[in-house]
């Protein structure tokens, strides 16, 4: 991914905003939201976790005086294993 905290905190907003839309607009139908809606949101949700993982892992090297950049993007399922 090659990102830096700046950027990563940048995407974390996008798609917290894309989150919030869709889910305000699945409120405002009453109805639920339909597949493609609940799938694009399964989707928002683990590239949410992606990014705050890969996030306190740059921090926590910085802490420990390593290499923020030196941390890449898990893939999803680790990173749901991890967080649960």
């Amino acid at each position: 991914m090659g990102m830096d905290d700046k950027t990563i905190l940048n995407r974390i907003s996008e798609l917290v905003d894309e989150e919030h839309r869709l889910r305000s607009a699945a409120q405002e139908h009453e109805s639920g939201t339909d597949d493609e809606a609940k799938e694009r949101l399964r989707a928002l949700e683990e590239s949410l976790d992606q990014c705050w993982d890969l996030l306190r892992r740059r921090r926590a090297a910085r802490q420990a005086h390593g290499d923020p950049d030196a941390q890449g993007e898990r893939p999803v399922p680790e990173v749901e294993r991890y967080l649960q």
